[in-house]
């Protein structure tokens, strides 16, 4: 045993009972003190798993000798447990089944294949928003989904009751980050006589959300958490650790929303990407967990793997209200007091860098139109948005006098009338538009005519557990909603609106506040129980608002209390789309536009010609906090935990075999066995260097896995449409992408099909490539398969931060399945990058100061990279010839993004879980 997890191994009694732990005050090599919290949680997980092979006494020694300058040194993370959603779940469970069956086809035992650790998925993105703004909505959105999932929830049924390990919590009960914190996370986990910090990874990029409990966890690729799934550490460079120093508090009339896409814009200017943040300062105080949760569950916005907020006083405040046991309350106190893990506030640590952020300096915020971190107040919103109109869209603004909602039609007309163009509608103020409006149309459907035009908000959806885990700024919808009704105001009739908790606790508070009936007032009824608008499952918009968006070509906009709104993403018509507060996305709505000064112009007039404005209806702090503690209570957190998984009757009458392996079925277009595994041989290829590659894709800067990975709704003329259609697919029943994320077939077509892509070799925007051989320009898909027709390997040209956003491995798998060997690009963001490697694609990078423009290419060239097949080595330097169809040669350097030693051997062998189940053979041989 390595002398520092010797000397380390205590015992402490909690509840009276004996405990084993890993002693950061015991360690021989000095004091931690001075180490940020973060960094001594992960020490921990080193001295605890320490096996002299995977983790060594260098592992240790560079946790213990941290110091705030960098190192480029690798670390091992073994986490206590996995979290996962259904989307990335899926796929996570087909490859373990995939790998059961070929542990079988070898003729081993397939029990043997279970998680190592435990395992919660949480089915919370599948629920589409088809139906909103009545009371029926949560009902027939819920039948809609368990129609177009069935088989996607047999088999996570199947893994519930076959797998080991593993739990599911059925559709309909929240979103997996918001369960986390309010149920799943302990703090300190007792296991087999051990306490050890609660620590996890998942298999969605908002992992960190639990941050906010004091909880050490990050998003990873589905591919990193199926090998630690399967016992394999985590290996990532020791981080620099920022400390984002608060100070003093929210003013009254912001909220944790405002504060955190102000957080947003402050550590992205910064450059925080793959490093830790950790919050300390005085204001910490003065922040609940839940609007602590609110900035951690944005950290993959900022960049960084955590935002890291230890343990204290708060922490157990909320364990308490959230109906965690005495008994467990104690344990976390106890130990992080005993373990140096408690937060006193009057730590001197060491940070790699300080931010500092004054909290009273926050103003009501927005961010916008396509990047979270492009932050805009609310009272420069309107004057923007002439600007992002002309910047992003190549389009003049003219301003409009009034856009109030038109009177009823007197001649009852039932169809839909369109009148397209600049064109003013007849009539007295407040019906009436200046002659030269911006680009509109005139819609008459049903009784109503309005105006729809650049700027018109046809979504608003109070979305995410970035926000619906706070009842602040929920309750604050609510009492905003009350007080806007009760002046006479209603959402506009052209804005499809949403409210979908990320947990039935906050159905609970708002019915026993009587909010949840203001909220359905202004057609905020709750749709569903998941992540809906924020990854994309906003549903269609309704076929008049749709068409008059489309023939009338309008930049219309979403707002929404999401966290991410890159392009397409909400919705593939909704162009603009902005990130707010609840609160703010009921004012929107009841304007029905983005540009308008909120602060200061009516939102409208009362019915008796008044103006109303935001001061009128905003809710005070102290309505707000008043009500949360008379509403949000212990007892919901029990009543809706205690069954959080049975499910619902759907759930619980879906039939599965129980078989160890998974039965597949050939004629399914959701679920197929991975190609990835199939007659796998026991040693893998000796590596080879990459001989005369084409260029799949040559794209710029901030290219993201929504570019990468397919996501949202496909139609029949797409590569995956027209899979679907040959197999007798309805059009109707396509379901997105991310339902199908078990069929390979599918998502390899759906790879780089995102409307929004810009392929620099071909001249149009979507997802097309050029085949060189012929000039033809094709699908990428179609592309990619005359390439691997010829035998052709293919690369991928790209700028900075590729990968950036959410932890797709769909964005890696669908890579590799097109044939590409490997991704040139000026930097990575970390998750992406490791799952390129999980999956056997060699992520490169320029060297400093050079990219492919300013080494003269355009995509046309043949590729060879040599130094792969020879001592390949962590960082290694590589030779790339590039010749031009003109026979010039272009000669430069990239450097080997393989970060580790144990990378190297998951590269060999095609993949990481290549490598693990070849590791697994060998052991039973």
């Amino acid at each position: 045993m390595n002398n520092s997890k010797a000397k380390s191994l205590q015992q402490l009694s909690v509840n009276g009972k004996q405990y084993h732990y890993s002693s950061l005050k015991q360690l021989p090599e000095g004091s931690v003190e001075h180490l940020p919290f973060s960094i001594r949680i992960l020490l921990e997980n080193v001295l605890r798993n320490f096996d002299g092979f995977s983790i060594t006494d260098e592992h240790i020694h560079t946790l213990v000798n941290w110091t705030p300058a960098p190192v480029d040194k690798d670390i091992p993370f073994k986490p206590a447990r996995i979290l996962m959603q259904d989307f990335t779940g899926v796929p996570a469970v087909v490859d373990m089944a995939s790998l059961r069956a070929e542990y079988v086809r070898h003729g081993r035992d397939g029990q043997k294949i279970n998680p190592a650790i435990p395992v919660d998925l949480v089915i919370d993105h599948s629920v589409q928003v088809d139906y909103y703004g009545t009371d029926y909505s949560y009902d027939k959105n819920v039948q809609l989904e368990y129609e177009r999932n069935t088989e996607r929830y047999e088999l996570l049924k199947w893994a519930q009751k076959g797998l080991r390990n593993f739990t599911v919590v059925p559709p309909g009960m929240g979103i997996c980050h918001q369960v986390n914190l309010e149920y799943l996370a302990k703090g300190v986990i007792d296991r087999d006589g051990w306490l050890f910090p609660d620590s996890l990874v998942g298999t969605d990029s908002h992992t960190p959300m639990v941050n906010g409990i004091g909880v050490m966890g990050w998003g990873v690729g589905g591919i990193e958490a199926e090998a630690a799934m399967l016992g394999q550490p985590i290996f990532f460079t020791c981080p620099e650790v920022i400390g984002l120093k608060l100070h003093g508090h929210i003013p009254d009339a912001c909220t944790a929303t405002d504060m955190v896409l102000s957080i947003t814009k402050v550590l992205r200017d910064k450059g925080v990407v793959g490093k830790f943040v950790e919050v300390y300062g005085d204001g910490l105080d003065n922040l609940t967990v839940t609007d602590r949760a609110t900035i951690s569950n944005m950290s993959p916005e900022f960049g960084c793997t955590v935002t890291y907020f230890p343990i204290d006083n708060r922490t157990l405040e909320y364990m308490h209200g959230t109906n965690r046991s005495q008994e467990q309350i104690q344990i976390v106190e106890t130990y992080c007091k005993e373990n140096l893990l408690w937060r006193t506030g009057k730590e001197t640590i060491q940070y790699s860098s300080i931010v500092e952020f004054d909290l009273s300096t926050l103003e009501p915020t927005v961010s916008g139109p396509k990047r979270p971190q492009d932050k805009i107040f609310v009272k420069e919103l309107n004057s923007k948005f002439a600007d992002l109109l002309e910047r992003e869209h190549n389009r003049e603004y003219h301003p409009v006098i009034d856009r109030r909602e038109s009177a009823w039609l007197a001649d009852g007309g039932s169809g839909t009338e369109f009148i397209f163009g600049k064109t003013p509608i007849s009539g007295d103020t407040p019906f009436q538009v200046e002659q030269e409006a911006i680009q509109s149309v005139r819609i008459k459907h049903k009784n109503k005519e309005f105006i729809l035009s650049d700027g018109s908000i046809v979504i608003a959806a109070i979305t995410s557990c970035t926000n619906t885990s706070n009842p602040a700024v929920m309750i604050g919808a609510g009492l905003l909603a009350r007080n806007a009704i009760e002046r006479g105001l209603r959402t506009k009739s052209w804005v499809k609106t949403s409210l979908a908790p990320g947990s039935k606790v906050v159905t609970q508070y708002l019915q026993r506040a009587g909010l949840d009936a203001d909220l359905d007032a202004l057609r905020f009824h709750t749709v569903g129980y998941g992540c809906t608008s924020c990854i994309g499952n906003s549903g269609p918009l309704p076929p008049q608002i749709a068409e008059a968006v489309d023939k009338g070509d309008l930049i219309v906009a979403s707002v929404l209390s999401g966290n991410r709104n890159f392009e397409a993403r909400v919705h593939p018509q909704v162009k603009m789309n902005f990130l707010m507060s609840p609160m703010l996305v009921v004012a929107y709505a009841l304007v029905g536009r983005v540009d308008i000064n909120l602060l200061s112009d009516p939102l409208d007039y009362d019915p008796n010609g008044n103006p109303v404005y935001l001061k009128d209806i905003w809710p005070t702090r102290e309505e707000i906090l008043n009500t949360i503690n008379d509403c949000v209570k212990q007892e919901d957190f029990k009543e809706v935990y205690d069954i959080i998984f049975d499910g619902s009757t759907d759930w619980q009458e879906l039939e599965v075999s129980l078989d160890q392996n998974y039965e597949w079925d050939e004629h399914s277009t959701y679920i197929k066995e991975s190609p990835f595994f199939e007659n796998l041989a026991p040693e893998p290829q000796p590596v080879s260097d990459i001989q005369n590659a084409r260029v799949l894709l040559y794209l710029g800067d901030s290219v993201t896995t929504d570019h990468i990975s397919p996501a949202g709704s496909f139609k029949e003329e797409t590569a995956a449409g027209q899979y679907l259609s040959g197999h007798g697919v309805e059009r109707a029943d396509f379901n997105s992408y991310g339902s199908r994320r078990g069929n390979h077939e599918v998502m390899m077509r759906g790879t780089f099909a995102n409307v929004r892509i810009k392929n620099k070799i071909v001249d149009k925007e979507g997802g097309f490539s050029r085949y060189f051989p012929t000039n033809e320009v094709k699908t990428v898909y179609e592309t990619a398969m005359s390439y691997q027709q010829d035998h052709t390997s293919l690369i991928i040209l790209a700028g900075k931060e590729y990968g950036s956003g959410s932890s797709r491995d769909w964005a890696a798998k669908g890579t590799f399945l097109l044939g590409v060997k490997a991704v040139i690009a000026e930097s990575f963001e970390r998750i992406h990058r490791s799952n390129l490697v999980g999956m056997g694609v060699a992520p490169l990078v320029f060297l400093e100061g050079q990219n492919a423009e300013s080494l003269g290419l355009d995509g046309t060239e043949t590729y060879s990279i040599a130094g792969l097949a020879d001592e390949l080595t962590p960082h290694k330097t590589l030779d790339v010839k590039a010749i031009h169809p003109n026979g010039n040669t272009i000669d430069f350097q990239v450097k080997a993004r393989l970060d580790s030693a144990i990378e190297i051997e998951y590269y060999k062998n095609d993949g990481i879980l290549q490598y693990v189940l070849r590791e697994y053979l060998k052991e039973t041989n």
